[in-house]
């Protein structure tokens, strides 16, 4: 599965080169500790020509420490600039010179299921896979995330949180999120990569340079993490100190209903609470508990106010 450089028209081992390893410490006490841990893997990748890493955004949510691992082997401190929670991206500055060329971000919308990518880890070739994308759909996350085209690629990479997917024209078309399971025509399922796609950045790249996020107004957040089951959405569970945990929703309940109106599938559900306003709107649902049904009213949040920001040391 690995990529040779035969079969790409530009240079593969310079592109691998701009991926780097990322390791992050985040302190016992950080409000994502308990769900993604305090010590956190991954990949980031060079872009611009001022050491700028781009990464997966819950690798560094949080971190009061960062390194980066050159190609080279060398090792450098790094400062988190910000991260985006509606895309998932997160961005680090290297603390010290990066003498390795950047990846050039690619058009992540001409993409078409059946083009063939290299989804790239450090160490180079024997870290990638040479995959395929199988898939461009509409993706929902149980932690309140919605993306409207999500990449998916084939094989997966084991170790996928913050590797590049890189198109043919060697540049930078996603970043890796996830991995998911996808149903096979004879029954069986494959695992297969969730990438953000890259155009999602361009357009707030300058403001998570400059203030460490989009200037835009947040979400409302409910803390909670939801499932799709059988057309209906059951909480799973709350988050501490959240708005759904203060207003008593329960694991277990079905959520039928936001502000009067039906909702069916997760990504709807998500969609009718951002609609509703900015973070701090009262969001009415209707809950389904224990065959009966009541309704609840929830003063919304923003999920940045729960966090740790980013330390300068």
């Amino acid at each position: 599965m690995q990529p040779r450089p035969e079969n790409y028209e530009f240079d593969l081992d310079k592109a691998l080169n701009s991926v780097i390893g990322l390791k992050t410490i985040v302190p016992g006490d950080a409000y994502t500790a308990e769900t993604l841990g305090t010590e956190r893997l991954g990949h980031g990748v060079l872009i611009g020509d001022h050491g700028v890493v781009l990464t997966i955004g819950y690798l560094v949510t949080e971190a009061e420490a960062v390194w980066l691992r050159l190609a080279n082997g060398r090792v450098l401190p790094g400062h988190v600039i910000g991260f985006d929670q509606e895309t998932g991206f997160g961005l680090v500055q290297a603390l010290g010179r990066v003498e390795i060329a950047s990846l050039p971000l690619g058009d992540s919308s001409a993409v078409a299921i059946g083009d063939e990518v290299v989804v790239a880890g450090t160490g180079g070739r024997q870290n990638s896979v040479a995959a395929t994308i199988v898939a461009r759909q509409e993706f929902a996350g149980y932690w309140e995330y919605v993306l409207d085209q999500a990449i998916f690629t084939a094989p997966s990479h084991p170790h996928w949180g913050g590797t590049a997917m890189i198109g043919q024209g060697g540049k930078l078309l996603g970043i890796g999120s996830l991995q998911v399971q996808q149903a096979l025509k004879d029954g069986r399922s494959e695992d297969i990569n969730m990438m953000v796609p890259i155009d999602l950045l361009k357009p707030i790249l300058d403001d998570m340079l400059t203030v460490g996020r989009p200037r835009r107004p947040a979400r409302p957040w409910l803390g909670l993490y939801a499932t799709e089951i059988d057309r209906q959405i059951a909480v799973a569970g709350v988050a501490a100190r959240g708005p759904a945990k203060r207003a008593d929703i329960r694991t277990g309940d079905i959520i039928v209903g936001v502000a009067g109106k039906d909702v069916r599938n997760l990504a709807g559900f998500f969609r009718r609470v951002w609609s509703l306003g900015e973070a701090g709107v009262e969001v009415p649902l209707m809950i389904n508990r224990s065959g009966r049904t009541i309704e609840v009213h929830l003063r919304s949040a923003d999920r940045r106010e729960f966090l740790k920001g980013p330390v300068l040391h």
